[in-house]
C-alpha cells in the first residue's frame, strides 16, 4: 500500500509525462531524479486514460522491468499516444482526462484440471488474470470484473482478446493471476 503523498505523485508523474508528449509531440519525461525510495523499486504497471467515462488508452507491462515512478512515466505516455485503439491524444482533451494506475503484483501460475476447476479457483473482484496458448496471449486487469462481473463471462471474454474462440479450451492452456492496487 502506497501513503497518499506517493499516490499523488505517481499520478502527478503521470499527468506530467502526457503533458509533456502534447508539448514535444514525441518521448516523454524521465520520472524525476528524487523520488522516494518506495518508488523506487522495480515494479509492473498499467496506466488507464479515461474521458467521460469512456477508454481512451490503456498500456502496460505485466512483468516489472523498472523502477515504478519510471514505468508509471512511460506506460502514461503511450496509453496517451501510441494505444492502438485510439488516436494520439489531443491537447484539447487533456483537461478532462482521468488518470488511474493500476500497480501489479506478481503473476502466478494457477494449477488446474478442467475448465470448471480453474472456474471455481478464480477470485472474482481480485484476480487479474493472463491468459497464454502457444504465441496467443491476453490479461484482464482486476478492474474489469467492474464490466464482466461473471466468472464464466469474464473468462469468455479473455478468450476472446487473446484471440481463441469463446469456448475454446486445451490441457495446454496457461492461466496467470496477480492482484492490483489502484491510484485514481
Amino acid at each position: 500500500m502506497y501513503s497518499t503523498a506517493h499516490k499523488n505523485l505517481l499520478l502527478q508523474i503521470a499527468r506530467d509525462s502526457i503533458e509533456h508528449g502534447l508539448k514535444k509531440s514525441e518521448g516523454w519525461v524521465r520520472a524525476p531524479s528524487e523520488i522516494p525510495s518506495e518508488l523506487q523499486e522495480e515494479r509492473a504497471t498499467f496506466v488507464t486514460l479515461t474521458l467521460g467515462g469512456e477508454l481512451r488508452g490503456c498500456i502496460g507491462m505485466l512483468e516489472a522491468c523498472r523502477p515504478l515512478a519510471e514505468d508509471v512515466a512511460e506506460n502514461a505516455c503511450s496509453a496517451a499516444f501510441r494505444d492502438p485503439r485510439f488516436p494520439p491524444l489531443s491537447r484539447a482533451e487533456f483537461d478532462d482526462l482521468h488518470v488511474s494506475i493500476s500497480v501489479l503484483s506478481s503473476p502466478e501460475e494457477m494449477g488446474f484440471s478442467s475448465e470448471a476447476d480453474l472456474l471455481g479457483k478464480i477470485r472474482p473482484g481480485i484476480d487479474g488474470l493472463i491468459l497464454q496458448e502457444g504465441f496467443q496471449k491476453g490479461t484482464f486487469l482486476p478492474s474489469v470484473w467492474e464490466e464482466l462481473p461473471e466468472t464464466e463471462l469474464f473468462f469468455k471474454h479473455l478468450k476472446m482478446k487473446a484471440g481463441l474462440p469463446a469456448d475454446y479450451w486445451s490441457d495446454t492452456l496457461r492461466i496467470f493471476r496477480y492482484t492490483a492496487e489502484y491510484i485514481q
